[in-house]
């Protein structure tokens, strides 16, 4: 069970599927948040803090884990990714009028992708070819 585990969060083959997921996720993430009262009923649970961070570190990761390229590049990429991601989120919750856009939480959301990133830079296995 562990090399299953440690294969699907670090191995080549795999990368295409975190792109996916990360793909898959973001989407998921626009669209929960555009339904009428349900940040509102979430904040009870968690904060804005909490939430984005937790949404976009996660995101980050599948990123840089479905990024081709040598870790500087992923993390450069993963970074980047996340910032535009933000802001898209950001914009489009600006045309609900039960949201509102923040610039705090888009950098709250671009300082979970550089914390992770940068971990991800340091410690990401150089020989990824798991089984």
């Amino acid at each position: 069970m562990r090399t299953l585990v440690t294969s699907l969060l670090f191995a080549d083959r795999y990368q295409t599927l975190r792109y996916r997921c990360a793909i898959a996720l973001y989407l998921l993430i626009l669209i929960l948040g555009s339904i009428p009262g349900a940040r509102a009923d979430v904040g009870h649970y968690a904060s804005g803090l909490v939430l984005h961070s937790g949404a976009y570190g996660v995101l980050s990761y599948l990123i840089f884990g479905g990024a081709p390229g040598s870790r500087k590049e992923r993390a450069i990429k993963s970074v980047a990714t996340i910032m535009l991601m933000g802001a898209l989120d950001e914009c489009i919750q600006s045309f609900f009028p039960y949201r509102g856009a923040a610039i705090s939480d888009w950098l709250v959301d671009c300082n979970a992708a550089v914390i992770v990133a940068l971990l991800l830079w340091a410690f990401w296995p150089k020989g990824t070819n798991i089984p």
